[in-house]
Order: structure tokens, then sequence, then C-alpha cells
């Protein structure tokens, strides 16, 4: 596939390289690296909104609803990790792709569609040479695969599909969709779980959806109810 990208989104995909490089240098205790690596991936997330402005804050809700899933999980720490700097950066494979294909918002003709597809792989292909994100960025490549193996780019199925990723689509998904004329938030989400619940054990793992929806349901007010800031639109540190 040919990637045709302007030069402001080239400049942009150099800084990242740039920064992506220098966190891959360092060499941390374990416990600071994991905080440090977080912190330093923001500040990346952030050059990705700046190409694309209209993705501002999806890559930190994704990654703050994909945690909140993968601790429901049990996932251990070094794996909520490489979840929480994948969903940051997931869709990092955009600024490879012909501007025209991120910026117009007209439905895309079947060819335009097929060249998106290539975001996941081209993100996790960039991404991969970098240590801290080798891991991550198999759950990149894959967070577009579907239960029933229509997804792409690989067209795996089931529990083939690596359960970060499984759980980085759920978080993805649930984010970006869009609920026009909603009254407030939680109507948002309640119509946003029903989407995901119709297209559980096609789209998406059912066992996840079942999850997502005991959280969503029991997500009570607290400071500390990381789930209740979450779902009820509050900005989290």
């Amino acid at each position: 596939m040919t990637v045709e990208t302007d030069a402001p989104v080239t400049a942009v995909l150099s800084r990242v390289i740039a920064m992506l490089g220098k966190i891959d240098g360092l060499r941390l205790p374990p416990g600071s690296r994991r905080d440090v690596e977080s912190i330093l991936v923001r500040q990346v997330t952030r050059e990705l909104e700046r190409a694309l402005p209209w993705h501002a804050g999806h890559g930190r809700n994704t990654a703050t609803l994909a945690c909140i899933i993968g601790r429901a999980m049990a996932l251990d720490v070094e794996a909520l990790h490489h979840l929480k700097l994948a969903a940051f950066l997931h869709d990092i494979g955009l600024l490879m792709l012909p501007p025209h294909l991120t910026e117009d918002k007209a439905p895309l003709e079947s060819e335009s569609y097929i060249a998106l597809q290539h975001h996941a792989r081209l993100g996790a292909n960039l991404l991969e040479p970098f240590r801290f994100m080798r891991e991550a960025s198999v759950l990149i490549a894959h967070h577009h695969e579907r239960w029933d193996g229509t997804g792409y780019p690989y067209g795996i199925r089931g529990t083939y599909i690596p359960l970060g990723a499984r759980i980085l689509a759920i978080a993805d998904a649930f984010d970006a969709i869009q609920v026009p004329d909603s009254p407030g938030q939680e109507t948002r989400n309640r119509v946003a779980l029903r989407i995901l619940q119709v297209a559980a054990g096609t789209q998406f793992d059912p066992q996840l959806v079942d999850l997502l929806g005991h959280i969503v349901r029991s997500a009570a007010p607290s400071e500390h109810n990381e789930s209740f800031t979450y779902f009820h639109g509050s900005t989290l540190p």
C-alpha cells in the first residue's frame, strides 16, 4: 500500500518517532518505568490530536475505559500498562493514511474504506520497533478484528484475538459512538451500551460486553469510583 501524507502530518510523524525513541531509551525500575511511560505517551497522544483535532480526547477516554474493563478482568499490572499504552495510541496509524481519508466526514466509498482499514496494521508496524510498545503494538494490530472472524486486518476470530485487543475494541467503540440529541451523558451511555449488546457475539466478545453492562449499571456516585467518573462524563486525572 502506498502511503501519502501531507507535510504537516509528516512533521508530526517525525516528532512522534523521535519522542517514542527517547521513551524507549529510558532505563528505570519497573514501577517508575510504567509511570513515566504513561505520562510521556500522553504527550505523544497530544501530537496525534494536533494532527487530527476531531480525535481529541478519544485516546484518553479509550484508555480510561479499557483499564476499567481490564481491572474487572483481573489483568495484572503489566498487562494493564500495555493495554493503556495501546489505547492511547490505537489510532496512530491514521497519520499514515492519505489526508482525505481522515479529514473528509462524508461516507467513504468502498475503495477508501478498504484503505482506511490499513490503519491498525500501519500503526502496529510503526510502534513495534520500540521495545516498550512491542506488546501494545500487538493489541493495536488486532483491535478491529471481530469475534466472528470478519474483522480486519487478519480476520482472526473468537479467543484467538488477544484479550487486550478484545477489550480495546469495546472501549474504542463505546467511546466513539455518537448519539445525536442525547439529553444527557447517562442516556448516551445506555444507548451506546445497547448498540454494543446488539453486536455482541458477532463484532464483540459477548462476555466482555456483559461485563461492560455490569460496570455501567453498577457505577455508583463516589469520588473514588473511576467507573462512575468515566460514565458520568467527568474529567479524570
